[in-house]
């Protein structure tokens, strides 16, 4: 691989989340900042909703390694689950043993009674929800009955809900407007900017063990920001991708050429440039209708 060409000590474009390559970018810190806030102020619903591949998942695991020793977490990286299997896989991550179970009522009673032992230790719960716009109607009502487990003056469980925009869409149906009223703190996580891109690359890179020089040139990076659209998982992709390419001309930085080939080599890219021009396009067209209307309103006049 190009590990030792470039002088890397690891991969810094892998699209695995990987929580030591964690970049606080503007948009993620503030999604971290609130996600701490909210779980300290005993809030029962939290929600983050993202695009696909916008990082959703490293903020995830970056918060399950940020939590203290006053956190208990149950961590759910597919929620499609019926209800009496979201109660399982909750009653599994508390520790609770199923096998003695008869039916969910006792079931039930096993969860409570594990989350008030748990906070008269002094010990906030949290249930974290990965891709959560896959949660069945069914079990997003049965979180919602989860979170009524409480004290007098605390809820017992605090859940988190990271999702795709689909989410959103789900949330705003009458079905669940019960739910809805109970997400006390929500961010939607923007796509990087183009300055964004900069610092991201710079940190992977850094994080890798690269101190030579820059490894991409302004151009590549600028071709590799309009055919991403500020998308990471997309960024990891192309990145990759390049360097294998620069490597096997034995080029020692990445250039437009390299990026190039990488964008036609990966189909997701030319989706995501295909949009970037669709939009340029269009706004084009209002422009020049506009110039158009305004044109002839004066030979009228």
């Amino acid at each position: 691989m190009y590990l030792e060409h470039f002088k890397f000590k690891e991969l810094p474009f892998t699209i695995t989340p990987n929580v030591g390559f964690f970049c606080s970018l503007k948009g993620h810190q503030e999604a971290l900042n609130t996600l701490l806030f909210a779980l300290r102020s005993g809030e029962g619903f939290i929600k983050i909703v993202g695009e696909v591949g916008s990082g959703k998942t490293l903020l995830c695991r970056k918060l399950l390694n940020s939590l203290d020793e006053d956190f208990v977490t149950a961590y759910l990286p597919n929620p499609d689950l019926n209800p009496i299997e979201l109660r399982r896989a909750l009653g599994r991550e508390l520790g609770i043993d199923l096998s003695s179970l008869q039916d969910q009522n006792e079931l039930l009673t096993q969860i409570n009674n594990r989350l008030l032992t748990l906070h008269s230790e002094g010990k906030r719960i949290v249930l974290l929800l990965d891709e959560a716009q896959a949660i069945p109607s069914e079990s997003l009502e049965t979180l919602r009955l989860l979170t009524n487990l409480e004290t007098e003056t605390t809820k017992l469980l605090q859940v988190i809900l990271f999702g795709q925009p689909e989410l959103d869409e789900r949330l705003n149906s009458k079905n669940f407007r019960q739910l809805k009223q109970r997400i006390s703190f929500s961010y939607y996580l923007p796509l990087m900017s183009r300055e964004d891109l900069d610092s991201y690359l710079f940190h992977r890179l850094a994080t890798a063990g690269f101190s030579h020089a820059i490894l991409f040139t302004s151009k590549a990076r600028n071709i590799l920001y309009n055919y991403s659209g500020g998308v990471p998982r997309i960024v990891n992709i192309l990145c990759h991708k390049a360097l294998l390419t620069a490597y096997g001309k034995g080029e020692d930085r990445v250039t437009h050429k390299s990026m190039r080939y990488a964008i036609r080599d990966t189909d997701v890219a030319q989706l995501s440039n295909n949009k970037f021009l669709l939009s340029a396009i269009i706004g084009l067209s209002i422009v020049i209708l506009s110039l158009l209307i305004l044109y002839f309103c004066k030979g009228i006049i």
